[in-house]
């Protein structure tokens, strides 16, 4: 079993709320921001710590107990790398993390976020264009001998991709001694995927586009004009979900199907089971509340129609819901994981900092992947 360092601290968990309200803000200044991202990095190291210290305690005191509750298991590769780490007390030259490694950031970053495993985040080699088909065209009825050069090209479509650099800072504690490859090994990984996640789950919702060196979130219009201070706008809101009761419900979510069904250039798309309904957690559980029951059997049982999926996250303005259809925006981790020594002035006491930096990028296929509505639910009195 692979070692879980996800048991945060209630201190990390508020500073990322707190970083969402202010990076969610539009109007927040790059100062602000930079405070709040710093605060949510520190807290986040001393969850980790406190964490990995107390694990290591354990194994300390008891090696069965520890095994029993899932030791992190390396591959011989891994092992001698971050044996390595030990040993010199941190990483000496600009390398890259092992591939099994990567692999596993990647496991984490789509197991342990919901919203990143529903966008269909994949893990890609270094992406410079992506081919695109559409379907009802890419094959075609002719004369045997007839000419199909003219119709395959109005199916296939290329697309330049524009990646963006992640970067997280990776801090390592001074006395690496202290601890075994296999918690070095469980500590940089769990910073590197928390941090990127983060990062990536703010960039694949609001991100404003290439200005910015950022994904074109979900909640960008991809037909107005861009500007280059601001980059991508807001899409406009295109209704209002009230959940007021199971009649409108079910008419407010089939005009939300209804349109999601079909491309921006007016052609239908199957989209059974795979639209997500990303919503605040401050309104999540308004909304179930509104389509929570009690059964003939006395359970209370929670279901939206047409196969909805709610999904929960903090880069969401409070009183709005993003629909959206899963497999149509394209969601790409590319290359591997490389480690820099940060030597910029960063005062840490007793720990070395580096950066991991890795290569995004994130678009919707068409404007009409996603839709922005409006959250009005009258909660009852008393």
């Amino acid at each position: 079993m692979v070692m879980k360092l996800n048991n945060h601290t209630k201190a990390y968990d508020e500073a990322k709320k707190a970083y969402a309200q202010v990076v969610k803000n539009e109007s927040s200044t790059p100062e602000q921001i930079e405070a709040v991202w710093n605060t949510m990095q520190d807290e986040l190291v001393n969850s980790l710590t406190t964490q990995i210290t107390q694990a290591v305690q354990t194994q300390n005191a008891d090696q069965t107990i520890l095994a029993a509750r899932g030791v992190n298991v390396l591959t011989s590769e891994e092992t001698k790398f971050f044996n390595a780490v030990v040993q010199s007390d941190g990483f000496t030259d600009d390398i890259i993390l092992p591939e099994t490694t990567v692999d596993r950031i990647f496991e984490d970053l789509t197991s342990d976020h919901p919203f990143l495993s529903e966008i269909n985040l994949q893990k890609k080699g270094l992406v410079t264009r992506i081919i695109k088909s559409d379907p009802s065209g890419a094959a075609v009825w002719g004369k045997v001998f007839g000419e199909i050069k003219g119709q395959l090209e109005t199916a296939f479509s290329e697309e330049k991709v524009t990646q963006s650099k992640l970067t997280a800072f990776v801090v390592l504690p001074k006395d690496l001694d202290t601890f075994g490859p296999a918690w070095i090994e469980s500590y940089v990984r769990t910073q590197i995927s928390e941090t990127f996640a983060v990062a990536l789950e703010n960039g694949f919702i609001n991100g404003v586009g290439p200005v910015k060196d950022q994904p074109i979130g979900l909640i960008r219009d991809l037909d107005a004009a861009v500007s280059q201070a601001t980059g991508h706008a807001k899409k406009s809101v295109t209704g209002t979900l009230t959940f007021a009761d199971s009649k409108t419900t079910v008419k407010e979510l089939s005009e939300v199907m209804s349109y999601l069904s079909t491309k921006a250039n007016g052609k239908s798309v199957k989209i059974g089971g795979k639209v997500v309904l990303l919503v605040n957690p401050i309104d999540s559980w308004g909304v179930k509340a509104q389509y929570t029951f009690l059964n003939a059997n006395g359970t209370y049982v929670t279901a939206l129609p047409f196969n909805l999926r709610i999904v929960e996250s903090e880069f969401v303005e409070s009183g709005e819901v993003i629909a959206f259809v899963n497999n149509r925006y394209d969601a790409y981790t590319a290359g591997g994981v490389q480690i820099n020594k940060f030597d910029q002035t960063l005062a840490l006491e007793d720990c070395y900092l580096y950066t991991a930096k890795q290569f995004a990028f994130g678009k919707a296929d068409d404007n009409k992947v996603s839709a922005i509505y409006t959250l009005s639910i009258n909660t009852p009195e008393g």
